[in-house]
């Protein structure tokens, strides 16, 4: 994919985060085991990323692992790990191909440590592509990332590099894992869900959401332009009312944090 990311997409989409669940949904319908979902689930991620590409989408963010998951059986748990290193075993040279930059958010330092080591070898790789960017939550969790920028600004305020009393939500902002990402545009959650299960809760504050009853393994192609289609349909407001976004100038920006 050739595309130059560095005009914004036509339909006005630069983000793209995906809760990809019903894996194991999928595989019980089949009569397979739980991993056989998961397995077919990560396999998925490289086509959906394809389209995003041609779409023109430069940053996708997936919700791999959340900090809630530990709570699953060991046996399931273990098998996740172990597809997350195969997942960047077989793609980090594809990533390097696409010129796609790979960014982690949550707590990476608690996963297994081969994970760990793909991890950082797969960042190091892909470290200086600015076109496109795949950012992947592991153990992550919305609540847990407040936590860490409220500490992290606490040590600030103590320092005095911070002022607790006029601190705005730009400043604020500079202390979540996404600092220097773009909030979503469009959420998309897949199984029929309808929740956003504590996944970038700030981020998303004005994200249009999308929720599709379709399995992760079975979200292709048409699935994803369809949630594409169904965010352009939409009017985006921001506070506002529609007939003020109707008067604003074509070129004014939307100001989403």
């Amino acid at each position: 994919m050739q595309d130059s990311p560095s005009q914004p997409a036509a339909h006005g989409l630069n983000h793209v985060a995906i809760i990809m669940d019903g894996n194991g949904r999928w595989a019980r319908q089949r009569g397979l085991p739980r991993i056989e979902g998961h397995r077919r689930g990560v396999s998925n991620v490289r086509a959906v990323l394809k389209v995003a590409r041609e779409l023109n989408i430069k940053y996708v963010t997936l919700f791999a692992f959340s900090v809630e998951n530990w709570q699953r059986p060991a046996e399931e748990i273990s098998s996740l790990m172990g597809l997350l290193e195969f997942f960047l075993e077989r793609n980090t040279r594809e990533l390097v191909k696409n010129k796609v930059r790979l960014r982690v958010i949550g707590r990476p330092d608690d996963l297994p440590e081969g994970v760990r080591k793909k991890l950082d070898q797969a960042l190091e790789a892909t470290k200086d592509f600015q076109d496109y960017v795949l950012q992947v939550a592991l153990n992550y969790g919305s609540r847990t990332e407040v936590l860490d920028a409220v500490r992290a600004i606490s040590e600030d305020a103590a320092k005095g590099k911070v002022d607790p009393a006029h601190l705005d939500w730009p400043q604020f902002s500079r202390y979540l894992y996404t600092a220097d990402i773009p909030d979503p545009d469009l959420l998309i959650r897949t199984s029929g869900e309808t929740r956003i299960s504590n996944f970038l809760l700030l981020q998303c504050a004005y994200s249009e959401m999308v929720f599709t009853p379709v399995y992760w393994p079975d979200f292709d192609r048409k699935h994803f332009i369809e949630a594409v289609e169904n965010f352009r349909q939409r009017q985006r407001r921001f506070g506002k009312t529609g007939e003020q976004i109707k008067a604003a100038p074509a070129s004014e920006p939307a100001i989403n944090r």
